[in-house]
């Protein structure tokens, strides 16, 4: 499964270092997790969902439907 994490940061016209800065990462961690070299904790795709405003579901591919579901 592909995570859309790396194309929705970049739709946002955001660069790594500004999103690891939000999840109180390191850039270098945060690659790891767009490239799919590490999985991603479940606190920080609720964190990212939050941050975008979508769904889980949308991050990890399993819908095309932005919208989160509240």
């Amino acid at each position: 499964m592909r995570l859309k994490i790396r194309d929705i940061r970049e739709d946002h016209d955001l660069t790594q270092q500004q999103v690891a800065q939000y999840l109180m990462c390191d850039q270098s961690l945060y690659s790891k997790y767009e490239r799919g070299e590490r999985d991603v904790p479940l606190n920080i795709m609720i964190k990212l969902a939050k941050y975008y405003k979508t769904s889980i579901d949308y991050l990890v591919g399993l819908t095309e439907n932005k919208k989160p579901y509240r």
